[in-house]
């Protein structure tokens, strides 16, 4: 069974609302422009380190999903680490569906 979380990240990816890849994602955060930032538990723990820390100074709600197959295959492509939210509807939804 597909998770609503993964439906709904399809929608935000379709309306291009996202933004993936870890360097793009560092990016938007530190713009503002990231409202979520969803993190695979398989990350490294120093690209968790990373993201993690942008997002707590920046105070950017992040969330974590079992793998970065499942983040990928959410969005239709390759194995993602980890995914910026730039809608904040979709992001407030995707929080209340990772919590």
């Amino acid at each position: 069974m597909i998770q609503q979380w993964m439906s709904l990240l399809g929608l935000a990816n379709r309306a291009r609302k996202l933004i993936s890849g870890e360097e793009l994602v560092v990016k938007e955060v530190r713009s503002g422009k990231a409202k979520l930032v969803i993190l695979a538990c398989d990350a490294s723990p120093n690209t968790e380190k990373k993201i993690t820390d942008k997002c707590l100074y920046y105070q950017v709600p992040i969330k974590k999903v079992e793998n970065r197959f499942l983040l990928g295959q959410a969005i239709g492509k390759d194995a993602r680490v980890t995914v910026a939210v730039l809608d904040e509807g979709f992001a407030r939804k995707l929080q209340t569906l990772l919590d």
